[in-house]
């Protein structure tokens, strides 16, 4: 039963970091981090397919470098701060919920890159 809740989990957050490419404010390492260890833990078959995926680039990045370095973290939540905004307030009316929503998401995406995602162990990588 736990394999099975693993690989549906593992599923979801490989969509949600699919999406983290091209949502503002959605982190895309975080999910792929999740959904690999999920899979490691349920099916090595799904961790052999994501780490052959084009999602499997972050994951090898992270497992070389042990994290992101300041400037790809400083790089990450610039292009998230600046996507959020043009989103929030460009392209949906004030007063909307979905405002906030966004506002929010983008707020813990950035959040999370900066500290949860650690540091890499060597800035020249």
């Amino acid at each position: 039963m736990k394999k099975y809740l693993y690989i549906g989990l593992g599923l979801l957050v490989v969509g949600l970091g699919a999406l983290g490419v091209v949502v503002p404010g959605l982190p895309t390492t975080p999910f792929v981090l999740l959904a690999s260890w999920l899979f490691y833990r349920s099916s090595p078959r799904l961790q052999q397919w994501l780490l052959a995926s084009w999602l499997g680039k972050y994951i090898r990045n992270y497992q070389r470098r042990g994290g992101m370095t300041p400037a790809q973290k400083a790089g990450a939540v610039g292009i998230m701060t600046t996507m959020v905004l043009l989103s929030a307030f460009v392209f949906i009316p004030a007063g909307s919920i979905v405002r906030v929503i966004v506002l929010v998401a983008g707020a813990m995406g950035a959040l999370t890159v900066l500290f949860f995602v650690p540091n890499a162990k060597n800035d020249d990588l």
